[in-house]
């Protein structure tokens, strides 16, 4: 491999910078920036929470003065517009930034370009592409919100070895290990939204918030076509601020009791030909109300029929060195009777996570007939 150059050695720089909120910024995007100025970084900075400064404007803060005349490496294109922040663009023009290196432009419609430009048309120079793959996958579900509109979708499963996400009994704590518990906190906290069934609500009483990590709660998001969920549930008696969304679809078109509670919102949609909660109706109402990215952690009928119905962006599971033998199933029945109609992933991470092997893939290309 060839030796970086200093512009990519830069990027890296805000590559790394941008993750450090990842836990704290979505539905924004994780950017990170850095101000450099004959060859030495003097300012530098990421977007910490979502609604505070911007990275450009915190790595200015940090350079002051030393800004004038320097260079200003981004990982995303600056934004123009008045947003929950100024626009970072006159930030960038007020400060004497020469020179603008950004990995990528904002597929953003009140972006896209529109940032580039203004800063050309006051007289700064302006560089894009470094790194512009790294910076792509590093913000792959606000890209795909900000792009299409639509929400990304992760199943986050762990299972053992040989497929089973419970034994035959439906005991299932804990699978993973405590590093992979972990972990999925970690994944809440970086998706505006985590969703299960109404099964899993009653055989689990989950409380899907973050706690072993430090980050943000996400929205949760409950399937529960005739709102038959315990009253008495902890996803229904939350104090803190974690909001529950429960959607459902009732024959009589009624609301349950519990519909006015603190923190609870209730949805009515459609049902789908199985008489369910129809879900890509569940996605479209969710991108409306401002969700980008959506976790789904489970069971295994939400896992198959987000699978089924061409729902899903990427997969990250994580697989236990136990075997259960008898057990229920991760996935269920897909109607695939040939390997080559096989849903096809993409991995992008192998590791080790204590004694688990977690994996991360992207849906490749759907079946290929």
């Amino acid at each position: 491999m060839s030796e970086p150059t200093f512009d990519e050695s830069m990027m890296r720089r805000c590559l790394v910078l941008a993750r450090r909120g990842r836990a704290w910024v979505a539905p924004n995007p994780m950017v990170g920036a850095v101000v450099v100025r004959d060859g030495e970084i003097v300012g530098e900075g990421y977007h910490r929470r979502f609604g505070g400064h911007h990275a450009e404007v915190n790595a200015l803060k940090a350079a002051a003065k030393k800004a004038d005349g320097a260079t200003l490496y981004v990982s995303l294109e600056p934004c123009c517009h008045h947003g929950k922040t100024p626009p970072c663009t006159d930030r960038i023009i007020k400060s004497g930034i020469r020179k603008v290196v950004a990995a990528m432009e904002d597929p953003n419609p009140v972006v896209s370009g529109r940032g580039f430009e203004q800063l050309r048309q006051a007289g700064i120079e302006v560089e894009v592409g470094v790194l512009a793959d790294d910076a792509r996958e590093m913000n792959q579900p606000y890209l795909k919100k900000a792009a299409t509109g639509d929400v990304w979708v992760t199943l986050k499963i762990a299972q053992t070895l040989d497929g089973r996400i419970a034994s035959i009994t439906g005991h299932s704590q804990w699978i993973s290990g405590k590093q992979s518990l972990r972990y999925a906190h970690l994944l809440r906290a970086t998706h505006d939204g985590v969703l299960v069934g109404s099964s899993t609500v009653h055989e689990d009483d989950p409380s899907l918030t973050v706690r072993h990590v430090s980050g943000r709660n996400p929205v949760r998001i409950v399937l529960d076509t005739h709102f038959g969920i315990p009253a008495d549930c902890k996803l229904l008696n939350t104090p803190d601020d974690a909001a529950t969304w429960v959607f459902g679809a009732p024959q009589d078109g009624k609301r349950p009791e519990w519909a006015d509670r603190p923190n609870v919102r209730t949805f009515i949609v459609e049902r789908d030909g199985d008489g369910r909660v129809d879900l890509p109706t569940v996605l479209k109402t969710l991108a409306e109300e401002g969700i980008g990215s959506l976790m789904v952690e489970g069971g295994s009928q939400i896992w198959t029929s987000f699978l089924n119905l061409k729902l899903v962006d990427k997969v990250e599971i994580v697989v236990a060195p136990i075997i259960l033998g008898h057990g229920i199933d991760s996935i269920q029945d897909l109607g695939i009777l040939k390997v080559h109609d096989a849903i096809q992933l993409e991995p992008h991470r192998w590791r080790k996570i204590g004694q688990d092997l977690h994996i991360a893939a992207r849906i490749k290309s759907g079946r290929d007939h």
